[in-house]
């Protein structure tokens, strides 16, 4: 994918060479006929494509970045002062199932503060990243969130269907989307605003500073920083108090 029209980002660099190492092994085996799943304890769904991903980007950090450690959903937490935190497949269930909305989000986090992101997803042909303080991009172009500044003229996304019925009756358009990809349609502004379940810091890390560098807010209910086990909310930045307050009350 075009890696073009962005500024020089050593980390940002590097963590795009791990998209596009991940792409090079779960793309082959999106709608592959001996696609294993499985069911993990806690009941959700793996597949072998998750498990290959991770472990090759675990592979490629320790040989190309020692001293760096790893987050990732399948394998747990190295600990460590800077890690990256990987997703290997976001949307395991749309995977496993051949529908096309599944990325692996790439974040790299120092001293607790993620630093740039990666969320691609080839099966959609796009590729969205970003770094602290240099914007945003998608697949080489900039990208920026909307200028829509009331919530009745706003297009939103939610993952839950109680957050949906509300939202519905209140904006312009209402839809669950889901995953990653609403709150990328925040980010490239063709959403105005996304309300996810709760989530693991896998499923915020890269999507979150995408959404910041933007030029949106995305973060937990109560206001603050995006934190596990709580839902995530994005927005254009405009809309973001009003969202809040309209969850809140639900």
């Amino acid at each position: 994918m075009c890696r073009l029209g962005r500024v020089a980002d050593a980390d940002l660099d590097f963590a795009l060479e791990l998209a596009e190492l991940a792409d090079s092994l779960s793309l082959p085996r999106f709608r592959a006929s001996d696609l294993r799943v499985e069911t993990k304890p806690d009941l959700t769904p793996v597949t072998d494509a998750d498990r290959t991903v991770e472990r090759a980007l675990r592979d490629r950090i320790a040989a190309d970045r020692p001293g760096e450690t790893v987050l990732g959903e399948e394998e747990g937490d190295d600990g460590g002062d800077i890690r990256w935190i990987v997703d290997p497949i976001d949307g395991t269930r749309n995977f496993s199932r051949g529908l096309p909305v599944w990325a692996t989000l790439i974040g790299l986090e120092r001293d607790g503060d993620v630093v740039c992101g990666v969320v691609s997803a080839p099966a959609l042909g796009h590729r969205w990243w970003a770094a602290r303080g240099k914007g945003a991009w998608r697949d080489g172009e900039p990208i920026a969130v909307s200028a829509v500044a009331t919530l009745a003229d706003a297009a939103v996304s939610c993952s839950g269907g109680a957050d949906l019925a509300y939202f519905e009756a209140r904006t312009w358009h209402a839809r669950g989307l889901g995953d990653f990809w609403q709150h990328m349609l925040v980010a490239e502004g063709a959403l105005d605003a996304a309300v996810d379940s709760r989530l693991s810091i896998w499923d915020y890390a890269a999507v979150a500073i995408v959404v910041q560098e933007a030029g949106g807010r995305s973060g937990a209910p109560d206001g603050e920083a995006a934190r596990p086990d709580e839902q995530l909310v994005s927005t254009n930045g405009l809309l973001h108090d009003e969202v809040l307050k309209q969850l809140n009350a639900l």
